[in-house]
């Protein structure tokens, strides 16, 4: 007899259950399909669907260089978008302060998809406003965090004269306090050929190597101190030295960087 009554008991737990095992989940069982979606909805939200936008100011500062050479500077990020696909603003330029003109600019603007959980693919312009004349160029890039926490971002650039140039920027933090922090930064570019115009030769061009220092008063708000060494390369430096500018140079910075 009390087998029988065990059969029944679970053909009577298993009629029972039919409809939570049909349903995605038990939730499912008891609320409407449309307020079940509106849920998972806000969960997948919460949980990285979200699209955020960020902007940083990385280098905002005043350079003092060699013969009394004064200049300013901006290197600022902005990108707008999810954990997988994001569009990717940049700009970097340099403002001669004597001579009140750029001696540099310039503007990206990218699609970013996320290749790996660390490093990110970029494909989109980039557009020269200064030295003249001015260039258009296809951007096909990587940026992202290297083995041991070195920021890296490195791109190939196309021009609409089909001229092939690259640069590779890196970066490093090093905490000496929960606030203090000590930047080396590092940064080459190259070309596939002679660009006499824009005073680009073939070959590594350029290089810079810098350290700063700098001090969090808030995350998001941090002055910093440094020096930043700079030199061109083959025929850049002939280009350069014809032009009566130097070719190697030396530089103490301090400047702000932000974001949000």
């Amino acid at each position: 007899m009390r087998p029988l009554l065990g059969v029944a008991a679970s053909l009577l737990m298993l009629f029972s259950l039919t409809p939570l095992a049909k349903a995605q989940n038990q939730a499912d069982a008891y609320y409407p399909p449309a307020e079940m979606e509106a849920a998972r909805e806000a969960l997948r939200e919460g949980a990285g669907g979200q699209r955020l936008f960020f902007l940083q100011t990385d280098r905002l500062e005043y350079q003092s260089r060699r013969d009394d050479e004064e200049i300013a500077l901006w290197d600022v990020n902005a990108w707008y978008g999810g954990r997988i696909n994001r569009v990717w603003v940049k700009s970097e330029a340099e403002y001669e302060l004597e001579a009140g003109a750029f001696e540099e600019a310039e503007l990206q603007v990218l699609f970013s998809r996320a290749i790996t959980p660390y490093f990110d693919f970029q494909a989109g312009i980039r557009q020269d406003f200064e030295p003249d004349p001015m260039r258009t160029h296809a951007v096909l890039g990587i940026q992202g965090l290297a083995p041991y926490w070195f920021e890296v971002d490195g791109a190939v650039f196309l021009s609409d004269e089909g001229e092939l140039t690259g640069q590779l920027e890196t970066e490093y933090e090093l905490l000496l306090t929960q606030r203090l922090i000590l930047q080396p930064r590092a940064e080459i570019s190259w070309s596939a050929e002679d660009i006499p115009e824009l005073e680009i030769g073939s070959g590594l061009n350029n290089a810079e190597i810098g350290l700063r220092l700098r001090y969090e008063l808030r995350r998001e708000f941090a002055p910093y101190l440094g020096v930043e060494w700079s030199r061109s390369f083959g025929s850049t430096a002939d280009y350069v030295t014809a032009a009566g500018g130097r070719t190697e140079d030396t530089a103490l910075v301090a400047g702000l960087r932000i974001w949000f």
